[in-house]
């Protein structure tokens, strides 16, 4: 799969990808349990950065909830 990417601030067709957790409701806030995961599409030049909605599986919230 190629991945074509234009920054929409300044042009630039670089970017670096990562991927981040969050709590998503009260719940997993008084436990601190991330079961939201957003991948982040960073520009290499303006460090524009955009979030996109990932998946996360019933597996990796049961892991998680352990490790805290």
């Amino acid at each position: 799969m190629k991945k074509e990417y234009i920054c929409p601030k300044c042009g630039n067709t670089q970017f670096e990808t990562d991927e981040i957790r969050t709590t998503g409701g009260k719940f997993s806030k008084l436990f601190d349990i991330q079961n939201k995961k957003f991948v982040a599409v960073t520009c290499t030049r303006c460090k524009y950065t955009e979030f996109y909605k990932g998946e996360t599986s019933s597996l990796g919230n049961v892991i998680d909830f352990f490790i805290h």
